[in-house]
């Protein structure tokens, strides 16, 4: 079942990508940036950290990720951290928060809104925690890849 999840998410994380216009020599890293967020958000899931720590996780999971990335394949960080993020952005809690609203059950809409803020609001946190780390830790990878690539 997980394989299947990687995959999906995948595919979903390239389009995604495709749509916003990613180059096409990234797009493959793209699609595997979104499954790899997905999977630790799975893991973490399982874990039972609930889903606002989980969703954190991920996303600082997927900002480190995408800075390696960045650094190493010498493209702006943005070309995987936004294709990357799709996977958790909470699309179903904002549809059910207005469902439940249009439809005035006001305890259920009120609920799904909270929930819906706080998954943003972790996935915020995980992105600015991951760019708290220093540029140069990311920066020193570039020069190790780039110098063992000319060997």
């Amino acid at each position: 079942m997980i394989a299947l999840q990687f995959f999906v998410s995948m595919i979903a994380s390239l389009s995604f990508a495709v749509l916003f216009a990613a180059p096409k020599k990234e797009l493959l890293l793209c699609g595997f940036t979104g499954a790899v967020t997905w999977l630790v958000y799975v893991i973490f899931t399982d874990l039972n950290t609930g889903t606002i720590v989980a969703n954190l996780l991920a996303t600082f999971a997927l900002t480190v990720f995408a800075r390696t990335a960045a650094a190493i394949r010498k493209n702006p960080v943005t070309v995987y951290l936004i294709s990357g993020i799709f996977p958790l952005v909470p699309g179903a809690g904002i549809y059910y928060t207005s469902y439940y609203f249009i439809m005035n059950e006001t305890a259920l809409s009120g609920h799904y809104g909270m929930e819906t803020v706080k998954v943003a609001g972790a996935i915020v946190l995980g992105i600015i925690f991951g760019f708290a780390l220093p540029q140069s830790w990311f920066s020193a990878l570039s020069h190790t890849f780039t110098r063992g690539s000319q060997l």
